[in-house]
């Protein structure tokens, strides 16, 4: 049971007692009269120096039994000879300034002048260098870090908090979470003691542990600040947000809770400067557990999925499907032979309980199925239209061509003269199969988007040229009449919500007339 520790109100109290007293003034507080306000009084800084130093033993104990698995990592990357224009002997080492740099700087222009002649052909290429941190979680030698520390081949050095180094003996990533392991040959090594990170709570305190720019064995204490976070930086995302100080060099250490558990491993800041300004980012531990024993038992990581496209539920789709909240996930796409498909989802739905765990964002049911255990059936929550719907779902293995569709190189330019929907403001045209792989529209059926009116209800609501309408609300656009029958009673002031679909994929957007 984890321990939590807050300012003591009777310390409060007694310190404004205090603070008056120093006045010459007198205040009773609760009753007790003057010689129990005095007693307080008294008492006051005992207490306050005891709750300090009750919170610093936890820090400190924290950081002892942590800080002997805490390892710093050097990479040496594989060198890349320099490739050089020119032949061999022809002497262009003396530089020459830009033609618009001529006139402006004649300091400069006289530096390159006076430049001794250099063979470019001659230069030497250099390794590249960088430094991070790992914690030890196993005796014999395996140690959990960031991809980003290790990745790109050549040489990982490990160094111990005793001074030992160890050349590293394997080195296998995960690119998806930017977690990677470090094998070293060594015995009875002390190991850090790994926590859940499903039980942390925004409001904790969590210690930082590494070598910060360089500067081994740093410990810096913050609360989580945010849990699910999503930066964009990998194809899995749900970090745990932290204000503890973490800056380059803490990459790959881990991020403790005041029992000196592991809860998270520390990756990435978000920073204007390139140093801490407040807010750092931990992939949780217990992703870090799955992904290292995946690949110290397969070499690489194996992951589930439903084979659904998904997006945010916004408030302006809430309000369309009747939710009172925007939160789940809202299927855009379902993949033919997918177990999504097999289970009877259907586009439209918003899923929003996975595994018996409520969904409330599709970045959370993303990393819940991806950790779900093959063939292994799991309860599927889904709203659809208006009503919660259990469906059973199978998620299976991922397959290696599971990839979003890319565009084609091709030209897209030119559209299809077709029909106007005056009503949204867009001229669509039947989907044909040449157009189509133009686009990297892996699709038969849709109207395509031939052109939209600036300044309509479909431009504003970020419908283009060359987008695909498959649906309007629940119901399929095959063709012009589908789509002139379901927006012909449709109320724009209340908004038709539309399926559009890209090469990147689909999504739903709510197509409304606003008043500017």
């Amino acid at each position: 049971m984890s321990r939590r520790f807050h300012a003591s109100p009777r310390g409060v109290m007694a310190a404004v007692v205090v603070a008056a007293s120093t006045l010459g003034v007198g205040y009773m507080i609760g009753g007790g009269g003057p010689i129990v306000a005095e007693q307080r009084a008294a008492k006051a800084p005992a207490e306050a120096v005891e709750n300090a130093n009750t919170l610093s033993d936890a820090f400190r104990n924290a950081s002892e039994k942590t800080m002997p698995a805490v390892v710093t990592i050097q990479h040496t990357g594989e060198t890349k000879p320099v490739a050089m224009k020119g032949e061999k002997g022809n002497r262009k080492g003396r530089g020459e300034l830009p033609e618009q740099f001529r006139d402006l700087d004649p300091l400069l222009k006289r530096f390159f002048e006076d430049m001794p002649d250099f063979d470019l052909r001659e230069m030497p290429s250099h390794p590249s260098q960088s430094s991070g941190s790992g914690v030890i979680i196993d005796r014999s030698g395996l140690i959990l870090t960031n991809n980003h520390v290790v990745a790109g081949g050549g040489k990982v050095r490990v160094k111990l908090t005793d001074g030992r180094e160890f050349e590293a003996t394997d080195v296998k990533t995960d690119p998806s979470t930017d977690l990677a392991i470090v094998r070293i040959k060594a015995n009875d090594l002390p190991v850090a003691k790994l926590g859940d990170s499903d039980e942390v709570r925004v409001g904790d305190w969590v210690l930082a542990l590494g070598q910060p720019f360089g500067l081994a064995n740093t410990v810096t204490a913050g609360i989580i600040s945010a849990k699910g976070r999503g930066l964009g930086i990998t194809e899995h995302e749900e970090f745990l947000q932290t204000d503890a100080a973490i800056n380059p060099g803490n990459s790959g250490g881990p991020l403790v809770n005041l029992k000196g558990e592991v809860v998270g491993i520390n990756t990435a800041i978000s920073s204007t400067s390139g140093g801490y300004q407040g807010v750092g980012f931990a992939v949780p531990v217990n992703v870090a557990k799955w992904v290292s024993q995946q690949l110290e038992k397969e070499g690489a990581v194996h992951r589930a999925y439903l084979g659904v496209g998904i997006q945010p539920v916004n408030q302006e789709i809430a309000s369309q499907l009747g939710m009172k909240t925007p939160h789940g996930a809202m299927v855009t796409e379902v993949r033919t032979g997918s177990p999504a498909e097999k289970a009877g989802v259907k586009v439209g739905d918003v899923i929003v309980s996975y595994g018996g765990r409520d969904v409330h964002e599709p970045r959370q049911l993303a990393a819940a199925v991806a950790r779900s255990n093959f063939g292994t059936k799991e309860p599927l929550v889904v709203i659809r239209e208006g009503k919660e719907v259990t469906l059973d779902v199978n998620p299976q293995e991922m397959p290696e061509n599971f990839k979003t569709a890319k565009a084609s190189s091709k030209s897209s330019d030119q559209m299809a003269e077709g029909t106007t929907i005056k009503k949204l403001g867009v001229e669509v045209a039947t989907l044909t199969a040449d157009k189509a792989e133009q686009l990297g529209l892996k699709v038969k059926d849709g109207l395509l988007i031939v052109a939209v009116d600036d300044d309509s209800p479909a431009a504003k609501a970020g419908l283009q040229t060359g987008m695909l309408i498959e649906r309007i609300g629940q119901k399929p656009v095959r063709s012009v009449a589908d789509l002139e029958a379901a927006v012909k009673d449709a109320s724009l002031e209340r908004g038709v919500l539309v399926l559009v679909r890209t090469a990147e994929g689909s999504r739903f957007v709510v197509v409304k007339e606003t008043k500017d």
